[in-house]
């Protein structure tokens, strides 16, 4: 049994967004799109790769909130009308699975301890071995290439 968990954004922080006309959403920095393909818009949300057609939003998103000197924002996709989703402990999802990752491993103090580049497929050790330190409380994961924010793991 793997000691993990994925956690995707909540669509609450989202839904109101795509609301907003085009001019209203530039204001905040945020772009409407339609992916145009597939894979290349992962939804921080479904933590699923969006089917062409899709819309979402492009936005600013401050993925390490927390007051450290590792404080950050980067660019997410969201997707229209996508729910949260609810991972079994030890699954992958496969917008992760498919992409090199980047591995950040932070103690209670939002202070990285631990960072590593893989392969998406070779995930589950590699959290495993972040998480066998005990002053591991948390994971991001980010695209390598891009560095864009992909989802949060915690301790299942």
């Amino acid at each position: 049994m793997h000691n993990f968990v994925f956690r995707g954004l909540s669509d609450k922080d989202f839904a109101a967004l795509f609301e907003l006309d085009d001019v209203e959403l530039a204001t905040r920095g945020i772009e409407r799109v339609r992916a145009d393909a597939k894979p290349g818009f992962p939804c921080r949300i479904s933590l699923r790769d969006a089917e062409i057609g899709d819309e979402l939003l492009l936005l600013p998103f401050e993925h390490q909130p927390e007051a450290s000197p590792y404080r950050a924002s980067g660019p997410i996709f969201v997707g229209r009308g996508a729910r949260q989703c609810a991972l079994a402990p030890g699954e992958i999802p496969a917008s992760v699975a498919t992409r090199l990752i980047s591995l950040r491993a932070y103690d209670d103090t939002h202070r990285i301890v631990h960072a590593d580049v893989c392969e998406g497929t070779d995930l589950p050790r590699q959290i495993e071995t972040a998480f066998a330190n005990p002053a591991v409380a948390y994971l991001h994961l980010h695209n390598a290439k891009r560095g864009c924010f992909a989802c949060r793991v915690d301790r299942a």
